[in-house]
């Protein structure tokens, strides 16, 4: 075996019969498998190979699959000529790897596949990375011609919506209004002046009914103003409404072509699995519509890669690289598991003939039966402290419906109320707020959306935060293609507002304190692992940072909560320190 030259140090490149026995093709193929196959060296023992494949959904990835990734992350740190750009702002990239291994061949080496989501360095195949799940050659017979069909589409659009007798229309109209508030104006001071002067002849006049038809003349000139107005009016909107329509049309001829496009392009993934059933894109999302982007993930690549050249998939991982996007929540280094939006249809299909972990459900581990312990209670409401592992309110089935409100009713069964007033995340420990009627629960959750309750909460975060206080203020909403996660988006988030102040620091830790003003899910974890928030996770965050070891958790508490009691006007306190 030969060492390329430039390559990482766990890399080999096979040669001669070695690369025969990965890809199952003759010699002369042997170039092409050497494209996309990097093979462990030293090789791992039996004993390091997973006896089943582990779920892609997992927070963490085998160590097998860890250690080919690794080795990734060392290339790419060392900067490949294709990677350029992964560190401007917004231009991290989530890559993967497959550990697999020749099928049928259990003596053979253990290798690896790469790939890289999307497109990378704006090209769809970049040498020793998987290529697209598409056929290439296919798209682009028709897709050039298409991409031109919707620019001329979008140009034409432009060209009647925003062009030179657009902006005519619009001034013109705007011209019309202006000359009508003014014309509107001089006959109100016209008239007024007319009013002042019959109103001082009036108590003298010898026939006031003169006086009269001088107030209907008035009526007259103000009646047939508006008419002229009115007819002016309409016939400047008239142009600018006929031109936006016409824009508005050709916008629409656009979205319908560029549907048709994008189903002719989700046509042309077309998947195996494991056991060798084929199917579209289009089928494993259906009654809907494949999201934006489905199939060109990392993961799909490499399992739709793995089964054209009959190698069998063993573990895989994902891992960020480059600066994080501008929505938060992905760190250069960090393992992720697989999107549940564009890949969770995917992959269970491309690993069915598999034996393969389950995906991991969080919440419904063992929970003593006497959480949780009540912090203060009344007629009329119940204060409660939450473990770590919990949920709030019940999940999906199975384990899941183990919750707070489930416990509580169990304890409670007179209780007529909804019962849990607010949610803490299942991972959150903390001081949790139930009422046992309806009109108690209709109360304290107005004095939320007035803002009047007061929440505390301490957390310690994995890095250094720079400051002492301040305020954090990032919208946020759900990530579509990777729900529970939120993501900050300035144009579609909802306010989102965080007050925070340190605490301590210790061993590159910072410990702090936080109140939420406004209620976001996930608001303090996105803030607190955001770029633009304190860009330091909270420890043990397995969405926005790195899960917690075995044994531990997310490192964030709610502390205390302050309200008025609807019923006596007191202002009610409850605390309970944070167990870390």
């Amino acid at each position: 075996m030969l060492r390329p030259r430039g390559a990482g140090a766990g890399f080999v490149r096979l040669r001669g019969a070695a690369i025969a026995r990965w890809c199952g093709r003759a010699r002369g193929a042997a170039r092409l498998c050497s494209r996309y196959v990097r093979v462990f060296d030293p090789q791992p023992a039996a004993r390091e190979l997973p006896a089943r494949f582990p779920s892609p959904f997992a927070t963490e990835p085998h160590a097998l699959a860890r250690r080919a990734a690794e080795e990734l992350v060392r290339e790419l740190r060392a900067g490949l000529a294709a990677t350029a750009g992964l560190d401007a702002p917004g231009g991290g990239k989530m890559f993967g790897v497959l550990v697999c291994q020749r099928d049928g061949d259990d003596d053979g080496p253990i290798g690896y596949l790469r790939a890289f989501s999307g497109m990378l360095g704006g090209r769809w195949r970049v040498a020793g990375f998987a290529p697209p799940v598409f056929d290439e050659a296919a798209r682009d017979a028709w897709w050039p011609a298409s991409e031109a069909e919707l620019a001329v589409l979008e140009a034409q659009r432009a060209a009647i919506a925003d062009g030179a007798v657009a902006v005519a229309a619009r001034a013109e109209l705007a011209a019309v209004i202006a000359r009508h508030a003014a014309e509107a104006a001089e006959l109100r001071a016209r008239h007024a002046t007319n009013r002042t002067a019959r109103h001082a002849a009036r108590a003298g006049a010898p026939d006031p009914r003169a006086l009269d038809q001088l107030s209907r003349a008035d009526t007259a000139d103000k009646r047939e103003l508006r008419a002229r107005h009115a007819a002016e009016r309409a016939l400047a909107t008239a142009r600018v409404t006929t031109l936006a329509a016409d824009a508005d049309a050709l916008a629409g001829r656009r979205a319908a072509r560029s549907r048709d496009f994008l189903a002719r392009i989700h046509a042309g993934y077309v998947l195996t699995s494991a056991r060798g059933e084929t199917r579209a894109l289009g089928e494993l999302f259906a009654p809907d519509a494949p999201p934006g982007g489905a199939g060109d993930c990392a993961a799909p690549k490499l399992l739709a890669e793995a089964q054209r050249r009959r190698l069998r998939p063993l573990a895989l991982a994902e891992v960020w690289w480059g600066a994080p996007p501008a929505t938060g929540g992905r760190h250069a280094g960090a393992y992720y598991p697989a999107c549940r939006g564009k890949c969770g249809p995917l992959l269970p299909f491309l690993l069915a003939g598999l034996a393969t972990d389950d995906a991991p459900q969080f919440g419904g581990g063992p929970i003593a039966a006497a959480e949780p312990r009540t912090l203060y209670e009344d007629a009329w409401l119940v204060v409660v402290a939450k473990p770590c592992g919990l949920l709030s309110v019940p999940g999906r089935g199975g384990a899941l419906r183990d919750s707070v409100l489930a416990r509580l009713r169990a304890r409670d069964p007179g209780a007529t109320g909804p019962l849990v007033v607010h949610r803490l995340d299942l991972d959150t420990s903390g001081v949790l707020l139930a009422a046992r009627d309806a009109a108690t629960h209709t109360a304290l959750q107005a004095q939320f959306a007035r803002r009047e309750v007061t929440k505390h909460y301490v957390a310690w975060l994995d890095g250094t935060v720079a400051g002492e206080a301040g305020t954090i203020e990032l919208p946020l909403r759900v990530d579509l293609d990777d729900r529970p996660r939120q993501i900050v988006d300035p144009s579609h988030g909802k306010p989102a507002l965080t007050a925070w102040r340190v605490l301590s620091r210790a061993a590159g830790r910072t410990r702090v304190a936080l109140s939420p003003l406004t209620g976001r899910t996930h608001q303090l974890r996105v803030h607190c692992a955001h770029a633009l928030g304190l860009a330091a996770p909270i420890t043990g965050d397995r969405l926005y940072g790195r899960p917690a070891a075995e044994g531990a958790r997310l490192e964030l508490h709610a502390e205390a909560i302050a309200f008025t009691h609807p019923h006596t006007g007191a202002r009610v306190e409850v605390a309970w320190p944070a167990p870390f």
